[in-house]
């Protein structure tokens, strides 16, 4: 068909040269693929070489420890990604003698593989004809044929998918589907596409009727959840602190921070001092208690915005476990925590 033999050529002459694209390594196929999940390729390049540095094969990560794990992800948020994929690792080493399964259906039953996944794997690690739908290939299907389904349907991802299938050289899916993707994250990109360059520029329905910007059509919004982090860093006469993992699920899931009092809006130094004194130092004398920033840092994750503040909290003596500053650095943090250490 036109249209696939256009985009494919497209891509030759313009693709980028990531590395996990001179492979059909399932391992590292997955590795980058799970990677790459609401995080941009300039972000997550340097990641995935720092895992197949440490970690050059399933085995290897299998065989490392969580923390150690969670400290080389640090940075690329989503956390669950990382401990989804050091139980795949362990899975695969262990129950299926390091082999991934080689087909679209059985790896849709690893841990954290989705469809998206599976059908990158299947397709570019075992050549199977298999469509991959992310929001690039809704975007470039939607514009291309001037389609408004809204597609945060679930039964969009079914029409769009169908439609990939249709347009897909069976004897060619790894290359279509990496065009497809490609095509929509460097040339039909989300907002002002430069359209009077564009391959297609004569047969796109959207540009002939100028609703390039109105697609593709997402109706649902998600509902953001505002939340109050006071994280209290401790520092004793010996200068060392307190951290903690946490361990519930939910955000940072197995991350570590500072002790934490979650409040329901911004609190002022007294409510903060007086629940510091009454909650977490009861046996200890606290010397002081000062802001460390006057204004929360608000940090955006998708569906959450937390608004954060650091409190100086200063103990006369020593508390008991206490980290001292070398071996702090060594925690997986949240990057807004791991920020603050640095800088302090």
């Amino acid at each position: 068909m036109k249209f696939s033999n256009s985009l494919i050529q497209w891509y030759l002459i313009n693709k980028r040269d990531l590395p996990w694209r001179n492979t059909t390594n399932p391992y590292l196929i997955w590795l980058s693929e799970i990677m790459l999940q609401q995080t941009r390729v300039a972000q997550g390049t340097p990641y995935f070489l720092s895992f197949v540095d440490a970690f050059p094969t399933v085995f290897d990560l299998a065989k490392a420890d969580e923390e150690q794990v969670l400290k080389l992800w640090q940075g690329l948020g989503y956390y669950s990604r990382a401990r989804n994929l050091h139980k795949t690792a362990q899975y695969v080493a262990t129950e299926l003698n390091g082999l991934f399964p080689d087909n679209y259906n059985d790896l849709l039953g690893l841990k954290g593989v989705g469809e998206y996944t599976a059908a990158a794997i299947a397709s570019f690690s075992y050549e199977e004809a298999v469509p991959v739908v992310d929001g690039n290939v809704f975007r470039v299907l939607s514009r291309y044929f001037d389609l408004e389904t809204d597609i945060a349907l679930a039964s969009a991802k079914k029409e769009f998918a169908a439609l990939a299938f249709e347009l897909m050289p069976k004897d060619n899916p790894a290359t279509f589907n990496q065009a497809i993707m490609e095509f929509g994250a460097l040339q039909c990109v989300p907002k002002s596409p430069n359209c009077g360059i564009c391959v297609f520029n004569e047969s796109c329905a959207a540009l002939q009727k100028k609703k390039v910007d109105q697609l593709p059509v997402k109706s649902k919004k998600l509902k953001v959840r505002n939340r109050y982090f006071n994280y209290l860093v401790v520092s004793d006469d010996n200068e060392d602190t307190i951290i903690q993992k946490r361990t519930s699920k939910g955000i940072w899931q197995n991350l570590y921070e500072f002790p934490l009092i979650e409040t329901e809006a911004v609190e002022n130094y007294d409510y903060i001092a007086e629940r510091i004194e009454n909650e977490f130092f009861v046996n200890e004398s606290v010397g002081s208690v000062m802001e460390y920033n006057e204004k929360s840092i608000i940090h955006k994750l998708s569906h959450q915005h937390l608004h954060i503040k650091f409190w100086k909290v200063n103990i006369k003596g020593v508390i008991k476990n206490g980290t001292d500053a070398a071996t702090l650095r060594t925690f997986p943090f949240p990057i807004v925590i791991h920020n603050f250490i640095e800088k302090e």
